[in-house]
């Protein structure tokens, strides 16, 4: 199985992550012209709760990533194969016991966590999600841990496509019986994505598996105490974020409500936040994850090499990366928030003010999965997740304060993101200087990208103005003005020396 190199993984990561988006966005588009921004609010006061699982397996790929590279680097492949084998069995009785929970206690939940009592069906729908996805992340752990993302990539896609097929045709068969039926039918394409993705991981690890020896089962406490040391805290980190949005659908609405507005009003606002808003700026974040995933294995395999030079130029490298790619997706949502807004739903173009100042957290975000990626990599797990708490609590506050001001509403919602990361990614580049004794070149890694963006910005802005007065028909002037602005910073890339059209060709083609 061939290794790939970091900037490799990220491409190929991050382009199947980016095809799955879109193919989410097509999935959303279609779901808010059956359903609405009310029904939106149903499904996605389901998602917290599916995505809270999502953060406490999380950390187990991460560190059957970690385990198997090690592995991996001094050769032993059986070691790395009874990774797998162990995480698969954990991932199961994690998984099966949250579906079970799910199944068994949906309807306290909603009453315990105040959410409408319509978003029900989404619940449930949801429920065997998490049993499926267990399977899919210890296969993808793996793949990822042997620095063959092309597995990741591929499973990312079918299980979209089955979330988009599976979701859209049951929200339109049960359209009939009522929104929440349709919400619910939306919400059980999670499962038959996971589904689709399983069977696919499974195919491809049987078509790996004559590589390794033959493994017979034995009992290997050491593995399995360390694949706990590595995932707890790193679940712990991920569940932070997840608790971040299960708090937003508690506290949000509550606070809209004592704003003044409706349920329905609260609702509404809710969905086009999460439902809207979250899908989009979820788009150039697909890139940063690829990245992540790319860089815990590499890390981690020269670390325990001891190859400190290697470290450091990798830490360098992912940093400038994670900014090449964050900037300009702030400055294009944020400058082209109406007509990206109406171009993704047309006719339901509210709330591009909510993307507009939700973009701005976009580079925080990204710069605190790169350097808690980095920091779990050196193995320093506790570390981000103590910063990532601290970076809850600030926007906890801040939302618990400003939401229930009328005038300020769900964009207290905002400013508590944009500043929770802040303080997160803050303090996880203090102690990577701290561990590292490294400095990042700011100007090389900030400065000259947030150049570039400005640049592309301008220029995409007049061609979107120009071809809209032409042509009257906001679709063309939107891909018309971005073609341009993803060519246009290409260039700029290179002419600000960022990086070289040279060194990009090597770093993909060679191995490290």
């Amino acid at each position: 199985m061939k290794k790939q190199s970091l900037i490799k993984g990220t491409v190929i990561l991050g382009a199947a992550g980016i095809f799955a988006r879109f193919l989410g966005i097509f999935f959303r588009w279609p779901l808010i012209m059956l359903i609405g921004d009310e029904g939106i609010g149903y499904y996605q006061m389901s998602y917290p709760m599916y995505m809270f699982f999502i953060a406490v397996a999380s950390g187990i790929p991460v560190a059957i990533s970690k385990m198997v590279s090690e592995r991996n680097a001094i050769g032993d492949k059986d070691g790395a194969v009874l990774v797998l084998r162990k995480a698969l069995i954990l991932m199961l009785v994690i998984g099966g016991g949250f579906t079970a929970f799910i199944l068994i206690f949906s309807s306290k939940l909603i009453v315990f966590l105040n959410w409408d009592r319509k978003s029900y069906y989404s619940l449930i729908a949801i429920a065997f999600a998490p049993l499926l996805i267990s399977i899919v992340s210890a296969f993808r752990g793996f793949f990822q841990g042997m620095q063959n993302m092309n597995p990741t990539a591929m499973s990312q896609i079918f299980e979209q496509l089955g979330r988009v097929i599976v979701g859209v045709g049951l929200a339109y068969i049960l359209l009939p019986r009522g929104i929440e039926y349709s919400a619910g039918g939306a919400a059980f394409g999670a499962v038959a994505g996971a589904f689709v993705a399983g069977i696919y991981l499974i195919n491809r690890y049987i078509s790996v598996r004559k590589e390794f020896k033959a493994v017979k089962y034995k009992k290997n406490y050491d593995i399995m105490s360390k694949l706990l040391y590595i995932a707890i805290p790193i679940s712990i980190g991920s569940a932070v974020s997840s608790i971040m949005s299960l708090l937003d659908s508690i506290i949000v609405p509550q606070k809209l409500i004592t704003a003044g507005f409706s349920y329905r009003e609260a609702t509404i606002l809710y969905g086009q936040l999460t439902g809207k808003a979250f899908v989009l700026v979820n788009v150039p974040l697909t890139l940063s994850i690829a990245l992540c995933a790319s860089l815990v294995p590499i890390i981690s395999e020269a670390y325990i090499l001891n190859r400190k030079k290697e470290v450091l130029h990798k830490l360098q490298l992912a940093i400038k990366v994670s900014m090449v790619i964050s900037i300009p997706s702030f400055c294009g949502l944020f400058f082209m928030a109406g007509p990206i807004l109406s171009l993704i739903f047309p006719g339901h173009g509210d709330g591009y003010l909510i993307l507009k100042y939700l973009s701005i957290c976009i580079p925080f975000i990204v710069l605190a999965q790169t350097s808690t990626a980095i920091l779990q990599g050196i193995g320093k797990y506790f570390c981000p997740v103590v910063n990532l708490l601290l970076g809850c609590i600030v926007k906890v506050a801040i939302t618990s304060l400003l939401v229930k001001i009328p005038g300020i509403n769900i964009y207290g919602a905002i400013t508590g993101t944009i500043f929770g990361y802040v303080m997160a990614s803050m303090l996880n580049m203090i102690f990577i200087k701290k561990y590292l004794n490294v400095k990042v070149n700011l100007y090389e890694s900030i400065i000259k990208p947030a150049y570039a963006s400005i640049i592309m910005m301008i220029i995409v802005v007049f061609i979107y103005s120009n071809v809209y007065n032409n042509t009257m028909s906001n679709g063309i002037a939107c891909f018309i003005s971005i073609f341009f602005g993803v060519i246009v910073y290409l260039i700029l890339i290179m002419i600000f020396g960022i990086f070289s059209y040279r060194q990009i060709k090597r770093r993909i083609a060679r191995k490290r």
